[in-house]
């Protein structure tokens, strides 16, 4: 069996706790690793190896920095193939999906390669007499990340690129579901120049994540997962004097106006919410049809998802995947049987869902829900798998008073052919990110990420300009220098003297 250890300082380290997680293949059942849970001891070992590496590393050239993660690009793009296959055997996602995924990270990655221009300054000269005032920005320290299952490698890689491009040392936490490509980017790291020390991986659970809230070393916390955990790690972390963002859950809606082009929507509507097998935060869970286009809309949908082909990853003609484990699959399953005592109608039910020659994957189909109440389970929860309900709106103000009213704001849409009823929705719709016809609107990477209200705790979000902020703190220095004619005698600067 293969067993997954941590990488501290620039090395393989073996786990010295005693303790193991097991790590499944989704698509067969079998437990076919083992990975080190990190104790409080090696917790603080990897932040101590971290906070000597800072010592030089804070104060590295940006050239230094930059020439290293270009190296590291070029390794990371020569690399797309066993990153998304170590996705594919521990997540479940297929390879596509998982390719996906990477490229993603590498847009951050690239970002990173351009923080010369990011961390410029300013400068404001005599905004007295001699006197000049200039703002720049620093590295933190040590800074830690703590990674969800369902993007293994992508998610790193929104938050340690841009933190060491700024000069801090960092310790990731990753999923101790799919803990293998988190691993794979350390060592690429290393090996395109990376300092030993300047990225670490900790495996582990809840012990080294409380580990890491405590450490007095760590200067800030990164954190993507649902919505109770966010809660929970900017809560501690904030109490122990941390930065924090945290990325919490979410119940993303798409509006469809009755002018939209149906099929497009119904299109969009499939991708958006059986992709990855649904289990991604910015999956549209909940579509809302607007006046009579409700049935059609439906029909469209329910043709298309019955198309979907199920099956292990690593299969060229699987369209989607299995769940990450048997006990989320069961839980996914339960939001299906139950609906219909909660007045939905199941137009389409995958809990039975089964693959020829993997019965023991954590299968389940795609399910759609119609006539969904707000007060259901299925509506109210981040379901997080292949799952999609319809909710039915008479008018426009009908469907976004009910989006607004949505204890969660990460990602939301609207459909429709025309621009003025799109403007006055980006405008008065509450979540952090907005696609027009656009179903997943996942910002480029100099673009922030990060949604509103419980999606987000914290006042930074991820990557983009307020990644490089939130890895950085600010520093106003003001100057005053005497004049070279004032130099005190005996000193000869070259310059005439007043008498």
């Amino acid at each position: 069996m293969k067993t997954v250890h941590h990488w501290i300082g620039g090395k393989t380290v073996e786990g010295a706790s005693g303790n193991w997680g097991p790590v499944t293949d989704p698509a067969t059942g079998a437990v076919t690793t083992q990975v080190a849970l990190a104790s409080t001891e090696e917790v603080d070992a990897a932040v101590a190896v971290a906070k000597a590496a800072y010592a030089t590393w804070g104060t590295s050239s940006l050239s230094q920095r930059t020439g290293i993660l270009f190296r590291y690009r070029a390794l990371l793009d020569a690399h797309r193939d066993d990153l998304a296959a170590l996705i594919t055997a521990e997540h479940g996602k297929v390879h596509s999906d998982a390719l996906g995924e990477v490229a993603r990270g590498l847009e951050i990655v690239e970002l990173a390669c351009g923080i010369t221009t990011q961390l410029k300054g300013e400068l404001s000269t005599q905004v007295s007499n001699r006197v000049d005032v200039s703002s720049i920005r620093q590295s933190l320290g040590v800074v830690a990340g703590i990674t969800p299952f369902n993007f293994p490698a992508m998610v790193p890689m929104w938050m340690f690129p841009l933190a060491v491009a700024c000069g801090n040392t960092f310790v990731l936490k990753p999923s101790e579901k799919d803990p293998s490509a988190a691993n794979l980017l350390a060592e690429l790291a290393s090996e395109a120049g990376l300092p030993d020390g300047v990225l670490n991986v900790v495996h582990g659970d809840r012990v080294a994540v409380e580990a890491l809230l405590a450490h007095p070393d760590i200067a800030a916390v990164s954190f993507v997962g649902s919505t109770p955990i966010a809660r929970h790690i900017h809560t501690t972390a904030s109490a122990n004097h941390k930065r924090v963002q945290a990325l919490g859950g979410a119940k993303n809606h798409m509006l469809v106006l009755p002018d939209a082009d149906l099929d497009a929507a119904a299109d969009a509507a499939v991708s958006a919410a059986y992709g990855s097998a649904g289990e991604r935060c910015m999956a549209i869970s909940a579509v809302v049809a607007v006046g009579a286009v409700g049935d059609e809309l439906v029909d469209k949908i329910r043709e298309r998802a019955e198309k979907i082909v199920i099956g292990p990853g690593n299969d060229p003609a699987s369209e989607m995947g299995p769940l990450i484990t048997k006990a989320h699959r069961d839980k996914v399953a339960s939001y299906v049987t139950g609906a219909a005592a909660q007045g939905a109608e199941v137009v389409l039910d995958g809990t039975g869902h089964t693959v020829e020659g993997f019965e023991d994957g954590h299968w389940i189909g795609l399910s759609l829900l119609d006539k969904v109440s707000t007060d259901s389970d299925a509506y109210r929860d981040e379901i997080f798998g292949p799952v999609l309900v319809v909710l039915r709106a008479e008018t426009y103000e009908e469907g976004i008073a009910l989006i607004n009213a949505s204890p969660f704001g990460n990602g939301t849409a609207i459909f429709t052919r025309d621009g003025g009823a799109a403007r006055r929705f980006q405008l008065e719709v509450e979540a952090g990110m907005v696609g027009v016809n656009v179903p997943i609107p996942v910002p480029v990477g100099y673009h922030s990420f990060g949604g509103w209200k419980d999606s987000l705790f914290g006042d930074h979000h991820i990557y983009g300009n307020d990644g490089v902020h939130f890895y950085t703190r600010g520093k106003v220095v003001t100057t005053r220098w005497p004049d070279p004619s004032e130099t005190p005698a005996g000193v000869d600067l070259g310059f005439p003297r007043n008498h």
